[in-house]
């Protein structure tokens, strides 16, 4: 199965404690949202990868803001089984390409798009979503490239989410309203978990 076809919403993460990493995950793949991508964002992102794919067997937990060749290495060590980079250089996607898990590129425009393309990758993130022109400018980018399909972040919404997932190129979404700050503060888990049973069912709302 693609890594798009898993679940309706990929929640992004930043994890500044790493004793938060497993109980987060558990509560993530408890409603719904198996697919976990943990950002290099923090000083023990690596570690939080590594403890999430020893203890949580039912998570899909990837890297993002990989941003070189060294993250892409480190990031297979730790255990993340895909990975996600906020853009694309050659240098980059190679790096990407040769690791042996899924990745999903980052891209804006459809120059990126296209060179991605013709390097034969067809999935790929669409960020900042929002920023870059949101739902319109993936419909117009699905008449001359139908054969890519996103996953688009960067300030994406629970009430825009459906819209993005409506549209034939778009596989999933990124959030990063599934984890806040003051929920993980407290180990409200529970929220977290309410929070990601009413993304899960997203797919069905689009």
């Amino acid at each position: 199965m693609s890594l798009l076809d898993i679940a309706p919403v990929v929640p992004v993460v930043v994890i500044d404690d790493v004793e938060t990493a497993v109980p987060l995950a558990r509560a993530l793949v408890a409603g719904g949202l198996p697919v976990i991508e943990v950002t290099l964002r923090t000083s023990c992102a690596l570690e939080a990868i590594r403890r999430i794919a020893a203890e949580v067997p039912g998570a899909v937990t990837g890297a993002g803001t990989v941003r070189t060749p060294a993250d892409v290495a480190a990031s297979v060590e730790a255990g993340a089984r895909f990975l996600v980079s906020p853009g694309s250089t050659a240098s980059l996607v190679d790096a990407m390409a040769g690791s042996g898990v899924p990745f999903l590129p980052g891209t804006a425009t459809a120059s990126e798009v296209m060179a991605l393309a013709e390097r034969g990758v067809t999935e790929m993130k669409f960020f900042p979503a929002e920023a870059a022109g949101g739902v319109p400018y993936l419909k117009s980018l699905g008449g001359p490239l139908p054969e890519v399909r996103f996953c688009p972040t960067g300030g994406i919404k629970p009430g825009t989410a459906p819209d993005y997932l409506a549209l034939p190129n778009v596989g999933c979404v990124g959030g990063t309203w599934l984890t806040p700050a003051d929920a993980l503060a407290a180990g409200d888990y529970a929220r977290i978990e309410k929070l990601a049973a009413e993304a899960a069912a997203l797919r069905g709302a689009s």
